[in-house]
């Protein structure tokens, strides 16, 4: 796979890489993130946004059935990063309570409790689920 350095119709800088459907590509999508905030020099969002991705990236690799995801990575403004995980299933992720036990079932609660928003963007063709992340001021 590619990492692919891209501006939106907008002219924000971004990055991705589309990866396969498998639970190692979790690491490299956070490797992608580092490398993205370190261009940029927004080291202080690493954490955040390393943690965001992988949650995505979890819940794309356990709920969809197709062989690969898109990870993008786009610099909103100075203080706002975008993280997002496109694939190709129209199934909407869903947030649940994890009880107590529960090994799995948290990640929408934490994407939600540490990005300033979060959403889906529904495609014709599968969806893009998105957090966006503070950087610094």
């Amino acid at each position: 796979m590619s990492i692919v350095t891209e501006s939106s119709a907008t002219g924000v800088p971004s990055y991705s890489e589309t990866l396969p459907r498998v639970p190692e590509s979790v690491a490299k999508a956070r490797r992608l993130v580092s490398s993205s905030l370190r261009v940029w020099h927004l080291e202080g969002a690493e954490d955040t946004a390393r943690l965001v991705v992988s949650e995505l990236v979890t819940n794309t690799v356990a709920h969809t059935r197709l062989d690969c995801v898109r990870v993008t990575i786009s610099r909103v403004d100075e203080h706002l990063v975008r993280v997002a995980v496109t694939d190709r299933s129209q199934n909407m992720p869903e947030g649940r309570e994890a009880g107590l036990d529960d090994e799995s079932g948290r990640g929408l609660a934490l994407v939600d409790a540490l990005s300033t928003d979060w959403g889906v963007d529904p495609l014709r063709w599968g969806k893009r689920v998105w957090a966006d992340v503070k950087c610094g001021a």
